[in-house]
């Protein structure tokens, strides 16, 4: 079944394209558009889009609620249940873009469960992914250190109550308040302004649990990854309580050159103040091509 996944693009088309692959249950509309700008401004074409499952792309809702326990048995002893779909499926699902937008090959930025996505990409079809730049994520390798237990605590439960919209939106809330970056501090107006945006546009329904239960069940992608050879860079913050440093610091181990850099203070989320210095990252490494 091929997704329809919904998408935007900004700047010059004849630019070099930059694709940039969202985290987990988050829709393309997170990207601020302080970043989409500083991107186009340090001369990309730039593409965002919502995974599958999530905002306005194919739902699958027919897939039912995977159970995570037996997905996490059938990861670690060999039988339970396969999750809905896998990353590589998603990463599928970007190539299958590029394919709609008649681009043949594009720099590739991913965030958090988009940097693993993009990891699969780049093994899936290596010719399409000219540079590899992954933010707050991991190669997936058992036993590095889980999130935070207050974002564990927080997982375990769901937005509830008669306002469904303002139950959610505060959900959001409450989860960056525990993984934002203390050194980039957000007003609590202002979150929960972005919290009712994304709402507003599309709840995320089962669509997240399906996409966790991808991430949960992907246990072979950090053998692979000693095959990359890219220009990569692998950025992180060591404030993050959602994909830890150690994740990180794995991850430039297992890709071969791959270039490493930890920003003090930084959390899991996208700081305004730090848009035009990823942004010259981005740039600075397709200059390495």
């Amino acid at each position: 079944m091929r997704m329809q996944l919904d998408h935007a693009c900004f700047g010059d088309p004849s630019n070099p394209p930059l694709l940039l692959i969202m985290g987990l249950a988050t829709q393309r509309t997170a990207w601020p558009s302080s970043w989409i700008d500083a991107f186009v401004a340090s001369g990309f074409y730039v593409i965002t889009f919502d995974n599958r499952d999530i905002g306005l792309s194919t739902r699958l809702d027919h897939l039912g609620e995977p159970s995570m326990g037996k997905i996490l048995c059938k990861r670690l002893l060999g039988f339970g249940q396969a999750p809905p779909y896998s990353l590589r499926d998603m990463a599928v699902d970007t190539l299958e873009l590029l394919d709609q937008l008649s681009i043949s090959s594009a720099h590739v930025l991913g965030i958090s469960m988009g940097g693993m996505i993009a990891q699969w990409a780049a093994l899936i079809a290596p010719r399409r992914v000219r540079t590899l730049s992954l933010l707050m994520t991991s190669s997936g390798r058992p036993f590095l250190p889980t999130p935070d237990k207050a974002v564990f605590k927080l997982m375990r439960t769901r937005p509830s109550g008669s306002d469904l919209r303002r139950a959610s939106a505060e959900y959001l809330v409450e989860l960056f308040r525990i993984i934002g970056s203390p050194a980039y501090p957000v007003p609590e107006h202002e979150r929960l302004a972005r919290a009712l945006a994304q709402v507003d546009r599309s709840m995320a329904g089962l669509g997240a649990q399906r996409q966790l239960a991808a991430i949960m069940a992907d246990g072979e992608r950090w053998r692979a990854l000693s095959q990359l050879s890219l220009p990569c860079q692998i950025l992180h913050g060591d404030a993050d309580k959602m994909v830890p440093l150690a994740h990180g610091r794995d991850l430039h181990k297992r890709i071969p050159g791959s270039r490493f850099e930890v920003f003090p203070g930084l959390g899991h989320d996208l700081p305004e103040a730090l848009a035009t210095v990823f942004a010259q990252r981005v740039r600075t490494l397709a200059g390495r091509m």
